[in-house]
């Protein structure tokens, strides 16, 4: 299991503040999804007052996770990398299967994306392991289903790229 369970007890821990100053301000229940979203907002709940507009604020979250897959990874990371960080801020993964494509079988495309795609799954392992990425190498599982067997969480919020 690669869940990081101190980490979510620290966000459902935070879940009952920021739940509550939100229904409050609303004056109504909330859906699922507004209360994923008022958790995850960039403030404490004590800055609620002035709850966000809906097509007229600008607001910033803070995700518990970032995916990536291999295909659009390489972009991300390249701006990540521009950026000029020792590490990533927010808990990442990177998983190698959208550049295999799915013509004989198994063993055989994964062997022909790895002989195609060598460099690409090189960089995203190199980037991966220099600034603190989790690295699904090719043939480790498909990125979804890998997300939710090791790493979603009810309630959680998450970037994929």
């Amino acid at each position: 299991m690669i869940h990081d369970l101190d980490m979510i007890r620290q966000i459902y821990s935070l879940y009952p503040v920021k739940i509550a100053a939100a229904r409050e301000r609303l004056g109504r229940p909330m859906t699922l999804a507004e209360k994923v979203l008022f958790a995850h907002l960039d403030v404490d709940a004590s800055a609620l007052a002035k709850l966000p507009e809906r097509k007229k604020d600008y607001v910033d979250f803070r995700p518990d996770r970032v995916a990536m897959q291999d295909a659009t990874a390489q972009m991300a990371l390249l701006q990540f990398m521009s950026a000029d960080m020792p590490r990533v801020a927010v808990p990442s993964t990177v998983h190698c299967d959208h550049l295999i494509r799915a013509e004989q079988n198994a063993k055989e495309d994964l062997e022909r994306a790895l002989g195609e795609n060598e460099e690409v799954y090189d960089f995203l392992a190199s980037v991966s392991k220099k600034y603190g990425l989790g690295f699904w190498r090719p043939g480790s599982g498909i990125i979804h289903q890998v997300i939710f067997e090791n790493y979603a969480f009810p309630g959680g919020m998450m970037i994929g790229t």
